[in-house]
């Protein structure tokens, strides 16, 4: 929560009293937009009464069938059931016309597939794009779940096994499967969850996911910066942008309008996110402060150089030249610090890279910065942290402190923005009552 004294930045109270009504909502997430994708298995028999247990929840459900998921389950059953035309042909003309598959892929708050065969996960793991379903997965930001559904042989396979681990590592939720009688006559892993399950896993998941901070404006820096010192030479660090990458998708993903401030780095901009590429901290410094007014929150996630060399050459130096014995390094600025010391300013979240004295330099750093929280991760972990795919983190508030185990870098994004969601409308409904007291 918030300390005494602190102020939202621009247009922030404006919007206290809508943040607070909905604090007083369902969290289970009422007329939910879900697509239903489902593939080629006995167990799509089952998806008639999953789609009835979601729209008895109040969701909204668009099934998907696959060229094979109709040889199990017909599309005139998902539609009385759905209330929908069942959507299964990626060249329905009629359709297609108006790229009917990024609209409904930008429709959706939840893409749920179910049952998720062992060529659906292959799909979806290697990034193809052969039918309807797998290019809704591609195109669409939404939260994905997928209740793998097949034989024990095949879920034990090593192949399998490879495109389950890539799916988690890529942000998605694998529910199940459970260990059962099998159609074949088998006894092992591979059954698909019960739709009772999978119901409660969905409107889950959809309440850890929900759009927590729809129309809020929320800045993100990510990756490292460079500090020239001469035309081909620079100082820099070891950040890939992934993590910060991660925090805009997430925060896009639950509702936010994103800008994504990233250092140089080889990564695909998050969908529906604004990005601005810099190269330097004086570059990041400029873009930030031009812009962090109109936000809401700012999660500074960049590994920004706290040094640049004092000089910078013009030509590239030569092995030969005697005159550079050392390189003179002067402060740059501190982009961070500077935000906080803004009045007012945006909720403020930074983050801290740390090799020892972990928790105690982090919590030092989030009071002499004046940060509404601070993530912090163990970089001395060669396995973690920077150029990985992996992190682990503990979030510092003032109410607490929260460890999020070893997980991808979307999955830990997505706990950091849905927890910082919590303690920002916390504070706003903090706020709103004072002002009515």
């Amino acid at each position: 929560m918030l300390s005494r004294g602190v102020s939202f930045g621009k247009g922030a109270g404006t919007r206290t009293i809508t943040i607070f009504a909905r604090l007083q909502q369902n969290d289970r997430v009422p007329k939910a937009n879900i697509i239903l994708g489902i593939g080629g298995s006995i167990a799509a028999a089952k998806t008639p009464r999953l789609v009835r247990l979601l729209r008895k929840e109040g969701a909204v459900v668009q099934p998907v069938l696959t060229r094979s998921g109709k040889e199990f389950v017909t599309a005139t059953t998902l539609s009385a059931l759905s209330g929908r035309p069942v959507r299964d042909e990626l060249w329905d003309m009629e359709a297609e016309h108006a790229m009917n598959h990024i609209e409904l892929a930008r429709w959706a708050d939840l893409l749920v597939v179910a049952p998720a065969s062992a060529n659906v996960l292959g799909s979806l793991a290697n990034g193809l794009a052969n039918d309807l379903l797998s290019c809704i997965y591609l195109a669409t930001a939404a939260p994905v779940l997928v209740a793998p559904a097949m034989n024990q042989g095949m879920w034990n396979h090593p192949a399998t096994q490879r495109n389950v681990a890539t799916l988690r590592a890529d942000g998605v939720q694998i529910v199940g499967p459970a260990t059962g009688e099998q159609a074949c006559g088998d006894f092992g892993p591979g059954r698909m969850l019960e739709p009772e399950d999978l119901a409660e896993a969905a409107l889950q998941f959809m309440a850890d996911n929900r759009r927590r901070l729809d129309g809020l404006r929320i800045l993100v820096t990510a990756g490292p910066t460079r500090e020239a010192l001469d035309p081909v030479r620079y100082i820099s660090n070891a950040s890939s942008g992934r993590q910060g990458f991660a925090v805009a998708q997430a925060a896009c993903e639950a509702g936010a309008h994103v800008t994504l401030v990233s250092g140089p780095v080889e990564l695909e901009t998050p969908s529906g996110v604004e990005r601005v590429d810099v190269v330097s901290a004086s570059d990041m410094s400029s873009v930030v402060m031009e812009r962090v007014a109109e936000c809401d929150m700012v999660f500074a996630v960049a590994a920004v150089a706290d040094h640049r060399p004092e000089r910078r050459f013009e030509s590239k130096i030569k092995r030969q030249r005697s005159s550079i014995q050392r390189v003179q390094l002067v402060e740059n600025e501190d982009i961070i610090g500077n935000v906080g010391s803004l009045r007012p300013r945006p909720f403020l979240v930074g983050f801290a890279a740390e090799t020892e004295d972990i928790l105690a330099n982090a919590r030092e750093k989030r009071l002499r910065k004046n940060l509404d929280a601070i993530v912090v991760n163990d970089v001395s972990d060669q396995g973690l942290g920077f150029d990985s795919a992996e992190n682990e983190v503990t979030l510092i508030h003032s109410d607490g402190e929260e460890l999020f185990e070893r997980a991808s870098k979307l999955e830990i994004a997505r706990k950091i923005v849905n927890r910082v969601s919590d303690i920002y409308h916390s504070a706003a409904a903090s706020r709103l009552e004072s002002l009515v007291s």
